[in-house]
């Protein structure tokens, strides 16, 4: 491509208006250039439209977005819901492992603890959070 450099004319004292140095690319042919006054060099200018939204790039847009509020939340939901359903049914003498991994045996379940016995021995007795309850030991898991 051949460039066309500007030279910098002697800047006027008094006015304090003066060109700046550049270089500006020379137009291929046939293209338009547009001056600083916003005027052409007379040449057809091609436009180009942006590209047509395909309809099929939505879908799948839309699909991926629900596919993600499944993953995000209702999985930690339903993991919610069946904890809470494995808490309301603790009874007493079930044996459980808390998040801490303190193994014990539940002797009273109210609304905001549960007293669990942790050494048969001493009578130790822990008061713990419905939350903080991992697992429901069975016989068979022992």
């Amino acid at each position: 491509m051949n460039n066309i450099w500007i030279l910098a004319e002697a800047m006027e004292v008094d006015s304090g208006q003066g060109q700046v140095i550049g270089m500006e690319e020379t137009p291929a042919q046939g293209e338009a250039v547009t001056k600083q006054d916003g005027t052409t060099n007379g040449a057809e200018q091609s436009q180009t439209k942006p590209p047509a939204s395909n309809p099929m790039f939505l879908i799948m847009i839309a699909v991926l977005g629900i596919y993600m509020f499944f993953i995000m939340f209702r999985g930690p939901k339903k993991k919610q819901q069946e904890h809470q359903k494995m808490v309301q049914s603790l009874q007493k003498n079930s044996r459980v492992r808390t998040i801490g991994g303190i193994f014990g045996t539940v002797l009273d379940v109210r609304d905001d603890e549960i007293v669990l016995k942790i050494d048969e021995s001493n009578n130790t007795k822990m008061r713990v959070s419905p939350q903080a309850i991992a697992t429901v030991l069975t016989d068979k898991a022992e």
